[in-house]
């Protein structure tokens, strides 16, 4: 299969994208959340639904919250949090009638060809020092804490076909703890590792159960650095899968004349990843192998 795969859009898509991927060849589009520039996803959510193509989504620390809710998330205030997540499900409700066509998922296993399986892991996530959004995801799927997300990602494992796709917002931890690691924080370089470590437990998992997780797609952690201006590596191999950062924001520069995504071939015997830049027109701006060395500039 064939999948264009989009990273955090923050805003930045337009009705020229939606044309290019509706005339794409791709089987199916991939979406690892973050929709909104900071907080209402649904204007993003409306142009989306316009896409022809099969594809799921999953939601990010920015979609389906409110404006409080993200500022006591990120800033730790427990009890305005808690108050926050009263209208979250509402909310992600919202989001997905958007979305039209388009699946979001959140723990969830879906089939997408004969032996191959999507693996949606868990909505929200925004990083392994807290557990965020906790309020919300023990309403919505009983899951208080990263071991009960574990439990609940490995249990999907076990119930999956042979061959895997994980899409995540985050992705997980093990892959660096550099700022410029797929998964590293740049924003406090003394967190480190800023993987996830629940999505790490499912994956060990898959791989000990004889599942081959071919590739994980994540974002999160943007490629440039806001504070150091660095670029992240946007890659990473352990020998069995390829792991995936799509979050190139804004994924739409230069006055629209370069549009990024992520191509994606999973065969029986290989994976295939290209990073894509088109412009308005849907023409070919650059084309780089994601086993190449990571990007020095733009």
């Amino acid at each position: 299969m064939k999948f264009g795969v989009i990273g955090d859009i923050h805003g930045f898509w337009d009705e020229r994208d939606t044309a290019f991927f509706n005339a794409s060849d791709y089987d199916m589009l991939l979406f690892v959340g973050d929709f909104a520039r900071v907080v209402n996803s649904l204007p993003v959510a409306r142009q989306l639904a316009a896409l022809t193509k099969p594809a799921w989504a999953i939601p990010g620390n920015h979609d389906g919250v409110g404006l409080w809710q993200l500022l006591a998330e990120v800033k730790n205030r427990p009890l305005a949090a808690r108050l926050g997540a009263r209208g979250m499900h509402k909310r992600v409700r919202r989001l997905d009638e958007a979305l039209g066509g388009i699946r979001l998922g959140g723990y969830t296993l879906a089939e997408l060809d004969r032996d191959l399986g999507l693996l949606v892991a868990r909505p929200h996530a925004m990083g392994p020092n807290r557990f965020y959004y906790r309020h919300y995801l023990k309403s919505a799927f009983g899951v208080t804490d990263f071991q009960a997300s574990a439990d609940k990602l490995c249990a999907l494992v076990d119930a999956a076909p042979e061959n895997l796709i994980v899409l995540a917002h985050n992705g997980p931890a093990g892959l660096g703890d550099t700022p410029g690691a797929p998964f590293g924080c740049d924003f406090d370089p003394e967190y480190g590792d800023f993987g996830d470590p629940d999505l790490r437990a499912a994956i060990d998992h898959a791989h000990e159960t004889g599942r081959r997780v071919r590739t994980v797609l994540a974002g999160h952690m943007h490629h440039r650095s806001k504070h150091t201006g660095a670029w992240r590596d946007t890659w990473a191999h352990d020998g069995q899968t390829l792991y995936l950062n799509a979050a190139c924001v804004p994924r739409i520069e230069r006055e629209g004349g370069r549009r990024h995504h992520i191509s994606l071939v999973v065969e029986a015997d290989r994976v295939q990843a290209e990073t894509v830049f088109v412009d308005g027109e849907g023409r070919d701006v650059s084309r780089r192998s994601l086993g190449a060395p990571p990007l020095s500039e733009r």
